[in-house]
């Protein structure tokens, strides 16, 4: 890939109709015709690889708040990568977006103890969303995504 297009990686554990909603307008915010050179890519949790983050020059990340943590899937993709990448991602843009029924603090906390491992930099405050969401809650997403866009952007 030309390293005049960036790419931003989306991890996302997608599991309900609610969460599809928030990872349609964050996709939908992240490749925005306002920000030019960034080539959005999803990735399911469960299948996205240390490749991917290392082709990635900005990450986000979505997840369901289960149980007070993060979705299983999204762990799972933390245990995959964490080693692989901990010295060659340093510095990695990231954000993060949660939906929970009721509560998002434990895995919001859960997530920016790991990229903070990982050394990776938050560029957008975290998106919490519980119940179902609002129009300010997906236009809070749409920001989160052209955000992370913007930050990466070559132009």
């Amino acid at each position: 890939m030309s390293r005049d297009v960036r790419r931003l990686l989306i991890v996302h554990h997608t599991a309900s109709p609610t969460l599809q909603e928030l990872f349609e307008a964050v996709r939908q915010g992240a490749a925005t015709d306002e920000v030019e050179g960034v080539e959005a890519v999803a990735r399911a949790a469960l299948r996205a690889t240390a490749v991917d983050v290392f082709e990635a020059d900005g990450i986000i990340l979505g997840t369901p708040a289960n149980i007070g943590y993060m979705s299983g899937a999204l762990k799972h993709f933390f245990d995959t990568v964490y080693y692989p990448c901990l010295e060659e991602t340093r510095r990695l843009p990231y954000a993060l977006y949660v939906h929970g029924g009721n509560d998002t603090t434990g895995a919001v906390r859960a997530v920016e103890s790991i990229t903070a491992g990982l050394g990776w930099e938050r560029v957008h405050p975290p998106v919490e969303v519980t119940g179902a969401p609002g129009k300010d809650d997906l236009a809070a997403c749409w920001e989160l995504g052209a955000t992370v866009a913007a930050t990466i952007s070559p132009v």
